[in-house]
């Protein structure tokens, strides 16, 4: 099955093109999911619904399918994709679903930057990544490797920044189309360092050497980021934009406030609409409002 007509990879082609960045908005739920469709539709925004393996363990097949039918059925374009499939369960669960149901993702994140180095990492991407690939499903790796934990992750220590050197033969070898770099970035918060200590200078080397073709640069660690970093690192070439409990944690202290007085329809109504409100800022942000 060809790569060549993957949703995700238009979405990224046409905004790194266009000098505008994608939110790739992780969703734990249906009424997540409901949000940030709303706010793509309303916006006119292209965007990704993006889960989490643990997710996707809970929810099996089923909600998959969901989160497919939802993102393809919209009036504008969204892709569905898993971020950091990490062990061996969460690829053969997520690529066994294309493969034996047809219940595919337009692009899932290969990520074996637990691996000891590089060849180590291409020798474990390499094979999920063929398969993905046989199914028409992007992939996405990691080259370097970014502290930190995320939902139901293994936790990253030892952090390794990416070098642009690198990148060509590490993207050749994968067969990977969309590259997270480490950059300074991490998964949690940066309270603890003082702050994002950021060196965009790998973001813009890896965008003079890749501009106009893949890999797509996606940023992953955006947690508490002040508004000019995320229009720093679109100018840095960025195009997909992992984002989670910006828009997380509203949805779940609406939902857990509203249940005390409301019945349960009227409390996801409430958490759904602030979910989509995050999701509306960091399209405006972004600067993909429009350019559906």
């Amino acid at each position: 099955m060809s790569i060549s007509n993957n949703l995700t990879l238009d979405i990224l082609s046409k905004a790194e093109a266009g000098g505008y960045g994608i939110v790739a908005q992780t969703c734990y739920d249906a009424g997540m999911a409901k949000g940030l469709v709303r706010a793509a539709e309303r916006n006119k925004s292209p965007a990704i619904l993006q889960l989490f393996p643990i997710t996707l363990q809970a929810g099996g097949g089923a909600l998959l399918q969901y989160c497919v039918k939802l993102a393809h059925d919209a009036s504008v374009p969204i892709s569905v994709h898993l971020d950091h499939a990490t062990d061996a369960a969460h690829l053969e669960l997520s690529i066994g679903l294309a493969e034996k149901e047809g219940i595919k993702f337009d692009s899932i994140m290969v990520d074996a930057s637990h691996a000891d180095n590089e060849a180590e990492n291409i020798a474990i991407a390499v094979p999920y990544i063929k398969r993905c690939v046989a199914q028409g499903i992007a992939t996405e790796v990691e080259l370097g490797r970014l502290e930190g934990g995320e939902a139901g992750l293994r936790e990253i220590t030892g952090g390794m920044l990416t070098d642009p050197a690198n990148a060509e033969t590490f993207m050749k070898e994968t067969g990977a189309h969309i590259l997270a770099p480490s950059y300074g970035n991490l998964h949690g918060s940066y309270k603890f360092i003082g702050g994002p200590k950021y060196k965009l200078d790998i973001l813009t080397d890896l965008q003079q050497r890749f501009k106009g073709r893949t890999p797509y640069l996606c940023a992953h660690g955006t947690d508490e980021l002040p508004d000019e970093l995320f229009k720093d690192l679109v100018k840095s070439g960025v195009s997909k934009f992992n984002i989670n409990s910006w828009a997380r944690d509203p949805y779940v202290e609406t939902l857990s406030k509203a249940l005390a007085s409301k019945p349960f329809p009227d409390a996801e109504e409430e958490a759904v609409e602030a979910f989509a409100k995050v999701c509306d800022r960091f399209m405006n942000l972004l600067g993909s409002v429009g350019k559906a």
